[in-house]
């Protein structure tokens, strides 16, 4: 399985087997470069664990549970160790986006996902054996049937079987009492979304081998961006960003105004355009949808210009940072400011539902364009508490009303930080403002009329072309158990 998966992990391979447990890693080196070889194992050699992801708070677990227990600077070891302290409520110290598998010498396993599954993770139940891996593509074509996707927030142990051990969306949070002006927010809001912000991106700038962001030149992106650069800066370290698109389009011309704008302010940002040409997109088409194990179309359109990103980066950087989640968060997406969402009870369960949903949707596309080449991204608006805070915000705070455009809040608490174009720049997916999706249709225009193909129902042509090349590569996988689709093609 482990050579399948090696573009994930290219720096280092490990696997060990204590009885009927196999573990098995391709590694990324970001934290501990020398140190953190995986299986890592505690002093005595009892217990082992893999883990795909960052542990984000890895400090204060380090703190919390004492210095002398850690033989590596590796975040993966603070949940080895919350692991052999806590046992499985041990992964409610996790602070991060993770799949890990947990083994000990005298039989023990444990598999594990992240709360919002920003991490993949699959498994396929045979009678004699379960099988775990980060991509589908890892298992077997006999397996490829039984293959399923990991539920998020979820641990399994042969002994326990499936549990729950965090929610997405914690059952405490709540949107606060409705608003009694819509649109209008006092400081100590506007403040409180900023600090979030803001911590969630420091926190995500750690690396022992340099970080870089994707700058589409959207809102989301640009604020991440901009508070990187403070960081960045502070430390007095460069900030590579990150641009793709076709020439003349509307999102190099606006990440080239960020860029520019925070280079005259903090003298670390050292930006990269990418051109992509019509051929470029062709080319890529296979590639992309292979890579991302996904047919949806909007996927695939933002998944083109991606993979050229990511591809261009990962010979810079090791790990980037992206503005994903925010419009999730905000209600960034036209279809939330029509009918059935202009009731704002409305609005929130839709909200709930897409974040819920982003597993195996916008950050399976994320992690896979991005892991293709050993290329690691990561999600400051999917922090913890920025999630808890934004989905605990009056929905009627997110609604679009004359004199108040979508994602208001977000732009106001980042007033200053970013030039006013950008700041008040419309949305604009990714795959449309890089000049992909036009190309892209025509790409697969010839396809053949829509039809069920192997019982999935395929929307429209440009589908069924996309479907059509994910079917060469994956055959035998259930869409139905292991991907999600957009309501809207």
């Amino acid at each position: 399985m482990l050579h399948r998966i090696k573009h994930r992990g290219p720096d280092d391979t490990g696997e060990i087997r204590r009885g009927d447990v196999w573990l098995g890693h391709q590694r990324l080196s970001i934290m501990d470069v020398e140190g953190g070889h995986q299986p890592l194992t505690d002093s005595g050699a009892t217990t082992y664990l893999v883990a795909n992801g960052e542990i984000y708070n890895h400090r204060h677990i380090r703190e919390d549970l004492g210095h002398e227990l850690f033989e590596t600077g590796s975040d993966s070891e603070a949940a080895l160790h919350a692991l052999i302290v806590d046992g499985p409520v041990g992964l409610a110290r996790l602070r991060g986006m993770f799949a890990l598998a947990f083994a000990t010498e005298d039989g023990d396993f444990l598999a594990a996902r992240d709360p919002l599954g920003v991490k993949p993770l699959y498994w396929a139940r045979r009678d004699d054996v379960i099988l775990f891996a980060s991509e589908l593509r890892a298992f077997d074509e006999d397996d490829r049937p039984l293959v399923e996707s990991f539920p998020p927030g979820h641990c399994w142990s042969p002994a326990g079987g499936l549990v729950r051990f965090a929610d997405a969306i914690p059952a405490h949070v709540r949107p606060a009492r409705r608003a009694e002006e819509p649109g209008v927010w006092d400081r100590a809001l506007v403040k409180a979304v900023r600090e979030a912000v803001v911590t969630a991106v420091e926190n995500r700038m750690m690396s022992d081998v340099g970080v870089g962001v994707f700058l589409s030149g959207g809102l989301d992106s640009a604020i991440v961006a901009a508070v990187a650069a403070d960081y960045a800066a502070k430390h007095g370290q460069p900030l590579p960003t990150f641009a793709v698109g076709a020439e003349g389009s509307s999102d190099l011309a606006a990440a080239r105004v960020v860029a520019e704008y925070l280079d005259a302010k903090h003298h670390n940002i050292e930006h990269h355009e990418i051109l992509m040409s019509k051929q470029d997109a062709i080319d890529a088409l296979p590639r992309a949808v292979t890579a991302i194990e996904h047919y949806d179309p909007s996927l695939v359109r933002s998944a083109v210009p991606n993979l050229l990103l990511a591809e261009y980066a990962s010979r810079r950087v090791h790990a980037v940072l992206t503005g994903e989640g925010a419009d999730e968060l905000f209600a960034g997406y036209s279809y939330y400011h029509e009918e059935p969402f202009t009731d704002p009870d409305a609005l929130q369960a839709e909200l709930v539902r897409t974040v819920g949903e982003l597993h195996h949707l916008n950050l399976q596309r994320c992690d896979r364009a991005s892991m293709a080449f050993g290329l690691e991204a990561r999600e400051p608006f999917l922090d913890r508490d920025v999630v808890e805070l934004a989905l605990s915000i009056p929905p009627e705070h997110k609604m679009i009303r004359e004199g108040v455009e979508e994602k208001k809040l977000l732009r106001d608490a980042f007033e200053g930080w970013l030039p006013e174009s950008i700041l008040r720049r419309g949305k604009e997916q990714f795959g449309d403002g890089s000049g992909a999706k036009e190309v892209l249709e025509n790409a697969v225009r010839e396809s053949p009329d829509v039809a069920a193909a192997d019982g999935v129902a395929l929307r429209n042509r440009e589908e069924a072309g996309f479907y059509a090349i994910w079917h060469r590569e994956l055959a035998g996988i259930r869409p139905d158990a292991t991907l999600g689709l957009f309501a809207t093609t």
